[in-house]
């Protein structure tokens, strides 16, 4: 791949798929079917802004595919959002949900807007439109989204809302990752994080490695990375010693560091919604605050990028500490094919994003599952049967590798994909 095309999300979930696709001997109609997205909507977003004026918001949807069961995947929010992103993230999200072995499909969505900017009344309204303009394409049976990159609970609390207006029925199916309270599951904001960590213990378990004490370094400090950190510390009985995030105001990134070890609680308290960690008053508390790629050099055991995409690339893998067991992918597409080939021959197990970052859509098809039934689990029952379902994912996954020989990313490929085509020559699409 050319360089310019390696920083294109689509391009690296088309790579990563082509390189399976060949290993699989998959015959050529099954790979066009799967390297595209089965339909794909563009839409203007009008929204009156608090001044009384009309913006135009592009907005996004894409459906990869639904063999499996509805089309499932989040909503992005986002300055650089581009129908590419959409189009990778909804690939990835196919991949996810089989192999994590629940039964939905592929689907992502966005909008182009920074929602920093936006007033909370301004947000309400674009969410709302955001619905108008698609909501004949979705519903419980068709497409779900959730939160993602940008938007919160509250944003899929009015998007259910307006869901629900237009079909003058109650659907709280239609969106996950909604409030506890307006048909939301206990257990979904740590969902992620958790099963991040719930991967990371599997697999120190394969490698023989006794997690208290071990050492973490993350990329990120929005709701990945902070739950991730949490748990960590929490069920392992491991140390964050840093996590990186994205400063709004100075438009940069920075890495905050403690040797002993991070406060996972204390850092969030001085964290906005989106992730950004006030930098004085960290300081104050005795944080290092370093660059924003310091995270990648950390002499530690687990690295975890929980941010975007394409952060690890050939150029800046060689930083990567000798010290580092396992690379644990929170965020979707961290890592850049030619970043994955120094990867395999340092022998860095890595847990693939699709497998690794799995325990949020799964903790949304158990939302799912309770608004199906009008009756809502207690979290501890939630946060139980997801550490089941990631672990099981995991060693699917794991078995697959070591019986074929095959670098972890390439494995949960292997499994995901062969499960798609099997749901699609069981339902006569080949």
């Amino acid at each position: 791949m050319a360089k310019h095309e390696e920083m294109n999300p689509f391009k690296l979930a088309q790579a990563q798929f082509d390189q399976v696709a060949e290993q699989m001997g998959l015959e050529p109609a099954v790979r066009e079917m799967l390297r595209w997205p089965l339909r794909e909507f563009r839409f203007q977003i009008p929204v009156r802004m608090d001044d009384g004026t009309i913006k135009v918001f592009f907005g996004f949807r894409v459906q990869h595919n639904d063999a499996r069961g509805p089309a499932k995947g989040g909503i992005r929010f986002a300055a650089n959002e581009t129908l590419d992103t959409v189009r990778a993230l909804a690939t990835w999200m196919t991949w996810k949900c089989a192999v994590a072995d629940i039964p939905l499909g592929g689907g992502k969505g966005g909008v182009v807007v920074d929602p920093s900017k936006l007033s909370t009344g301004e947000k309400e309204r674009l969410c709302r439109e955001w619905i108008d303009a698609i909501w004949k394409n979705l519903g419980p049976r068709n497409d779900v989204p959730a939160p993602d990159v940008g938007t919160t609970a509250q944003m899929m609390g009015w998007m259910m809302d307006e869901y629900s207006k237009l079909r003058g029925e109650y659907v709280p199916g239609v969106i996950t990752g909604k409030p506890v309270g307006g048909g939301g599951s206990l257990g979904r904001t740590a969902a992620t994080g958790f099963g991040v960590v719930v991967t990371i213990r599997e697999a120190m378990k394969h490698l023989g490695m006794k997690p208290a004490g071990r050492t973490a370094s993350i990329q990120g400090f929005g709701n990945v990375a902070q739950h991730a950190a949490r748990t960590f510390i929490e069920m392992l009985g491991g140390r964050v010693i840093c996590v990186s995030c994205w400063d709004r105001k100075d438009q940069t990134s920075y890495t905050f560091s403690k040797a002993e070890g991070i406060d996972p609680y204390f850092l969030q308290s001085i964290t906005d919604q989106y992730g950004t960690i006030d930098k004085e008053k960290a300081h104050k508390a005795g944080y290092g605050i370093e660059d924003g790629e310091a995270w990648l050099a950390k002499d530690v055991d687990v690295l975890i990028p929980a941010a975007v995409e394409g952060v690890i690339t050939g150029d800046n893998v060689q930083r990567v500490s000798k010290q580092v067991k396992i690379l644990a992918e929170g965020a979707n597409g961290p890592t850049l094919l030619n970043a994955d080939e120094v990867l395999k021959e340092r022998r860095i197990f890595v847990i693939p994003d699709f497998l690794c970052n799995a325990g949020g859509v799964t903790c949304s098809y158990f939302e799912q599952v309770q608004n199906d039934m009008n009756y809502y689990w207690p979290e501890e029952e939630v946060l139980t049967k997801l550490d089941q379902k990631m672990a099981s994912a995991f060693k699917a996954v794991l078995a697959m590798s070591l019986e074929k020989q095959l670098y972890m990313r390439d494995a949960a490929y292997w499994v995901a994909i062969a499960s798609v085509e099997r749901a699609m020559r069981l339902r006569g699409w080949l």
